[in-house]
């Protein structure tokens, strides 16, 4: 029995029923039977489909070991309703399949559930707001800039690096980034971030985009506990008293001894009752409607485990604050009375595992219109939550820093030069118009000429300056700006008149040095003989 793995994508539930139907009315044996002392060629019991069926199920990696013999009966009578199957006399249409010894077969053609039709998507990738439109009524040309000023000083700090080539550039008009405008930007990040893990080229058959609330995201990322529980700031949306202690009751389940609170046999399974009733009533399942095609796509990754927690983070994100926390909640005591083996049994038909399963899938991930596998498609998914929830239920971190470092350039609308803060305070331009790389070459040689030459003027003039410091600035000047420094001085002799030589002073005569020079003593012959 080979069940080949529905990966993520469209339909994947629809896909999944007909994969199942197509396997079951393949490989699914048959032979003859015997009923009221008449012999039926080609049909089974419905006690062997539902021990064939089920083990199908159960080594199937889109199902999983979790499933009961009581969720094969449910399918087996979604076949029979749907004429998958048929009882022995051609009856077929209600659910009525119950497991026992009554004959069921196969009729002439089953025909498998068609896709929905619906209008064809682009498939281009989500894109991401733009901020480059002007203001209306702004022309991008002709923009005035204020000319700058600078003096020696500050011409030494912003120069004390060699200068390179400058390449052509257009600067981006940054209008300021509205709540709107983040709330998009974290909207079509995330949504982009899902469609990318998904493999998928639009979201548009497995999620409505436009049921997908920015604000929920916003808050589900910042609004949480030290626990990583979600806050509301709403308090009539949070569960009832009751219910909530009911949960702690049963997530901090003590000794006998140590319990505080009143007992008596059959204590824990009133409780527990009470939480399951709760969560029975609610209106709309925690996960969603509109997201349930979201979430059975994930499904399809569930054998590399570490994507699927990652795409569950994400779908986990798009809930309304208020489910979010409810699921959180449910989650921790599911898992916490799993582990708790003080837990006295709250059911004699099911384990433990199997009964947090069956109790709350449903009231978790269900579908608004009826689909055929969604029992057995909750059950998959409760059971990956109970094992994953700490990691599934926390903020996503790489998303998070992606959005808020692109939020964050985007608010980024001046860019500094080593040495050009705390000098000059200057209203950037909006935007530049783009030139081509001959009139840059042009405006860089002639259009600063007139300030450089100022500012040369300036260093020569300034009588502060010694000599030496004086001589160190022109030939840093020289070596950024040749072309200014040689039509100032076009000669070495007109630089020679900058630094004139000082006259050397004449050695003073010493009376000395006028008169003979010393004579070493000689020897003579002496006259005494």
């Amino acid at each position: 029995m080979e069940h080949r793995i529905v990966g993520p994508g469209p339909y994947r539930a629809t896909r999944l029923w007909n994969e199942t139907v197509e396997i079951f009315r393949a490989k699914m044996p048959l032979r003859k039977h015997r009923c009221r002392f008449k012999s039926y060629e080609h049909c089974f019991t419905a006690a062997e489909a539902v021990d064939w069926l089920h083990e199908l199920l159960r080594c199937s990696q889109n199902f999983g070991p979790e499933v009961t013999r009581k969720q094969t009966v449910q399918l087996l009578k979604k076949f029979l309703k749907n004429h998958v199957i048929e009882d022995i006399k051609g009856k077929w249409g209600q659910e009525d399949f119950e497991d026992n010894r009554h004959l069921y077969r196969f009729p002439p053609s089953s025909p498998l559930k068609p896709y929905p039709k619906k209008p064809p998507y682009q498939k281009d990738v989500i894109k991401f707001p733009e901020w480059n439109d002007p203001p209306p009524g702004i022309s991008q040309e002709n923009i005035p800039v204020r000319p700058v000023v600078m003096n020696s000083e500050m011409w030494y700090k912003r120069h004390s690096i060699a200068i390179g080539e400058v390449p052509a550039c257009r600067l981006v008009h940054r209008r300021q980034l509205t709540e709107a405008n983040v709330e998009e930007i974290w909207k079509s990040m995330t949504l982009s971030y899902l469609q990318k893990i998904l493999g998928l080229d639009s979201l548009e058959e497995v999620l409505d985009i436009k049921l997908v609330n920015s604000k929920f995201i916003i808050h589900n990322v910042y609004s949480v506990s030290k626990q990583g529980v979600v806050i509301l700031d709403d308090k009539s949306k949070e569960l009832p008293h009751w219910v909530l202690s009911a949960m702690k009751c049963l997530a901090n389940w003590p000794n006998c001894s140590d319990l505080k609170q009143p007992m008596y046999l059959g204590f824990e399974k009133d409780v527990f009752k009470t939480i399951a009733d709760y969560y029975g009533h609610l209106k709309e399942p925690l996960l969603t409607f509109h997201l349930f095609d979201a979430f059975v796509s994930v499904l399809g990754l569930l054998q590399k485990e570490k994507v699927a927690v990652e795409a569950f983070q994400i779908c986990c994100l798009l809930l309304p604050p208020e489910n979010r926390r409810k699921l959180q909640l449910l989650m921790r005591m599911m898992a916490r009375i799993c582990l708790n083996k003080e837990m006295p049994p709250l059911c004699d038909g099911f384990g433990t595992r199997t009964l947090m399963v069956q109790t709350f899938s449903r009231c978790i991930l269900c579908s608004k219109d009826e689909v055929d596998l969604d029992e057995l498609l909750a059950a998959r998914l409760v059971t990956f939550l109970m094992d994953n929830y700490q990691e599934i239920l926390k903020v996503p971190l790489a998303l998070q820093t992606s959005i808020e470092e692109r939020v964050a350039h985007l608010r980024r609308v001046q860019i500094k030069y080593p040495g050009a803060d705390m000098d000059i305070t200057l209203s950037a331009p909006s935007f530049c118009r783009q030139i081509s790389p001959e009139e840059f070459e042009y405006q860089r040689s002639y259009g600063s000429q007139e300030p450089l030459a100022a500012l040369l003027e300036e260093v020569i003039t300034d009588a502060k300056l010694s000599s030496k410091e004086k001589k160190k600035k022109l030939k840093q000047f020289q070596k950024s700006y040749p072309e200014v420094y040689q039509e100032r001085f076009p000669t070495p002799e007109s630089e020679a008149l900058l630094f004139p030589e000082k006259p050397k002073p004449k050695p003073q005569l010493l009376m000395w040095a006028l008169k003979k020079p010393f004579q070493p003593f000689q020897r003579t012959r002496s006259f005494r003989m």
